[in-house]
């Protein structure tokens, strides 16, 4: 028998494609192929691997405030680290009130939903990062991998804005930056957004071609001969982090194979994740997050490196009340871990293959 929150989650997507959205919210090969990913995640999810995302799960759980938010100060009631949060609750199984951790999951929506202005913009301004961009990109993707799970009529008028949003905030070069202003771009920022739209698009709603083709054109432009990427077009060296997340804008933009492709993961495959990573790079979460994605979008030989050594070294660092220290905040390290280490579980359609 399948555990509750499968079962939750199963029921949840059956209802979208009854609904008519199975081209879009789960794609035909993710239907086709679902119970060999399950076969995947039973044999590389352990029962150690199991027992440490349920402690993990259930540390940030317990971090949740009422209206939402999470831990006490600063980023912790970051926008961001809300979604990503309700990313991690998602990637187990749970779904809007259904599950062990549906109402947190409920949670996070709301405090998402209340922080989009008029405008569509979704950000806290006392707990907003120096780049809200970020806070706004991972809101968006949220609410575009919950859409149609909910009931509530807000999700889709909000997401709608927020796309749009991004969508007019796209500066000439293809990318997006800190701020909602079509002025500067970044590789970081312009993934964090490229995901956004890629999910939004899944689950229906429109998506410029245009907008898609100059953001392809500007991660191109941004990598670099020896496949990784600059963080500006100005020009500058390449960086595991950010050259991770240009792979990722890249399959996100629906580009699956080329030279572009091929540099890029060679690249992040001399970045074979060691503990020691995450005792000196104050970025090592956010670079595996997106790595850790990279790899299971390419598959193969590609993916069969990279998981055991990420789970292994998670596992290691892995505090003993469940959560992952991070500069950041240990919220945001926590989910980011969680969801990374739930990749094999195949849920989530903006991480199927």
């Amino acid at each position: 028998m399948l555990p509750i929150c499968r079962r939750n989650f199963l029921a949840a997507t059956g209802s979208l494609l009854g609904a008519g959205l199975a081209g879009n919210f789960l794609p035909a090969a993710a239907q086709a192929k679902f119970g060999d990913a399950e076969r995947l995640a039973a044999t590389l999810i352990k029962p150690a691997t199991q027992a440490a995302i349920d402690k993990a799960l259930a540390w940030l759980a317990s971090r949740q405030n009422d209206d939402g938010s999470f831990g006490g100060n600063g980023y912790s009631r970051n926008i961001a680290v809300v979604s990503l949060a309700g990313m991690a609750f998602l990637s187990a199984g749970n779904t809007p009130g259904r599950g062990e951790y549906g109402e947190h999951v409920n949670k996070c929506i709301s405090y998402v939903l209340n922080a989009a202005d008029e405008s569509g913009f979704v950000s806290v301004p006392s707990t907003a990062s120096h780049g809200p961009m970020y806070d706004h990109g991972f809101a968006t993707l949220f609410l575009a991998e919950i859409y149609g799970m909910t009931p509530d009529s807000d999700v889709r008028d909000k997401l709608h804005r927020a796309v749009r949003l991004i969508v007019t905030t796209q500066n000439q070069e293809g990318g997006w930056r800190y701020q909602p202003k079509p002025v500067e771009a970044d590789i970081s920022v312009t993934i964090c957004q490229m995901m956004a739209l890629r999910a939004a698009r899944n689950a229906g709603l429109y998506v410029p071609n245009e907008t898609v083709d100059r953001c392809i054109e500007y991660v191109k432009r941004s990598q670099n001969a020896d496949g990784g990427f600059m963080y500006m077009l100005q020009g500058g060296p390449s960086k595991f982090p950010r050259s991770a997340a240009g792979v990722v804008a890249l399959y996100s933009a629906g580009i699956y194979e080329g030279d572009e492709i091929r540099k890029g993961l060679d690249y992040i495959s001399q970045q074979l994740p060691k503990a020691e990573d995450f005792s000196r790079d104050t970025h090592a979460m956010y670079g595996h997050y997106y790595a850790t994605q990279a790899m299971w979008q390419a598959g193969g030989e590609h993916w069969n490196k990279w998981y055991p050594a990420i789970h292994d070294v998670l596992l290691k660092w892995q505090q003993n009340d469940g959560s992952w220290m991070d500069l950041i905040c240990a919220e945001y390290g926590t989910a980011m871990a969680c969801i990374i280490l739930q990749m094999p579980n195949n849920y989530l359609p903006i991480f199927q293959r």
